[in-house]
């Protein structure tokens, strides 16, 4: 493997003078920065990722912690963040809790042994559910920079990425009041133990109460695959006067819209349905599905720059930045 020194004799110029070249510094002239990147190109120079690391006291890594990337959200967050880091030339080490405290727990222990600079993370369900986070403020206790997104713990200080959750499904619910005249709604969740879920709730919950109008939430408890179309068919069998939906994940907007067509429900003149999602969610159903749109890889990208701040300048006051949702209307509604 090509070093330094070798590139140096070979250029008849200084060790000093090859390495700032490479690091693109103005103290080299544009001609010498020529010269030695070409040189290291033609010789595949690779550096010494581990000398410069403890030179620097840095890895230039990010530990991502995710809940799962099977979901879209997820996974274009993790999109948003790989792009970022690249940008700022930082590297990313994922690792997926799968819902589980343990999981989260073993991911953060393995990578805070100086593996990383800093950690994103989206908290796993089961931590959430059962209010376990002393795992995460012994990583801010140790100096580590963490960020939350999506799913935050407030009580834990330190930088957070969000969704306008509470005030994103308070103007869907508005909207299906005062534009399309519906008056028995159906909220249908299937993440109602998470922070994101609860607020999306209250969002729901606040703006009916503010029409004077009766809440009707269907929870489904976590329920997976088959379960969620046998609840949601059965409900809206049992509720005939049901006249719009409003799913707060990513799934149920999509199956509620199966089981409405399966009722004889004509969307959107029967019922309409409001969902969360992404872009390419509206491909995914027809008529194609209503969104809250929750700006996913702008999530991702805020998240990283924000980290890398604080990796950079951990005096740095903690902050946490909203990111607005956007509610794109498609054949699902009026």
């Amino acid at each position: 493997m090509t070093t330094l020194k070798e590139l140096a004799a070979l250029l008849n110029i200084s060790v000093s003078t090859v390495s700032k070249a490479l690091n693109d510094s103005h103290e080299i002239s544009e001609k010498t920065r020529i010269r030695v990147k070409e040189l290291a190109t033609k010789l595949n120079y690779k550096p010494n990722r581990i000398a410069q690391q403890l030179k620097n006291n840095t890895s230039k890594t990010i530990g991502v912690i995710l809940p799962t990337v099977t979901n879209p959200f997820f996974a274009e967050v993790l999109h948003g963040i790989e792009m970022a880091a690249t940008n700022n030339n930082y590297d990313i080490i994922v690792c997926l809790s799968n819902e589980t405290l343990h999981k989260e727990k073993r991911s953060l222990s393995l990578l805070s042994n100086g593996s990383v600079d800093g950690f994103i993370i989206a908290v796993a369900r089961e931590s959430q559910v059962k209010n376990q986070t002393d795992h995460i403020e012994a990583i801010i206790k140790s100096k580590i920079p963490v960020l939350m997104f999506d799913r935050v713990v407030n009580g834990i200080e330190c930088n957070k990425v969000i969704v306008d959750d509470f005030q994103s499904v308070y103007e869907a619910t508005k909207h299906l009041i005062v534009n399309e005249k519906r008056k028995n709604i159906l909220l249908v969740s299937n993440i109602e133990e998470l922070s994101v879920g609860q607020l999306r709730i209250s969002g729901y919950s606040k703006a009916l109460e503010d029409y004077k109008l009766t809440p009707n939430i269907l929870k489904l408890d976590n329920a997976v695959d088959i379960e969620v179309e046998k609840k949601i068919y059965a409900y809206l069998k049992d509720n005939t006067s049901i006249d719009a939906i409003l799913s707060i994940d990513h799934i149920t907007g999509i199956v509620a819209i199966n089981m409405a067509k399966r009722l004889g429900k004509e969307i959107p003149k029967d019922l309409s349905v409001v969902g969360f999602g992404y872009d390419h969610t509206q491909l995914l159903s027809s008529p194609k599905i209503s969104i809250i749109h929750q700006k996913a890889h702008k999530i991702g990208e805020m998240s990283t720059k924000l980290l890398i701040d604080s990796v950079k300048d951990q005096t740095l006051k903690t902050q946490t930045i909203v990111v607005p949702s956007e509610l794109k209307l498609s054949e699902s509604t009026k």
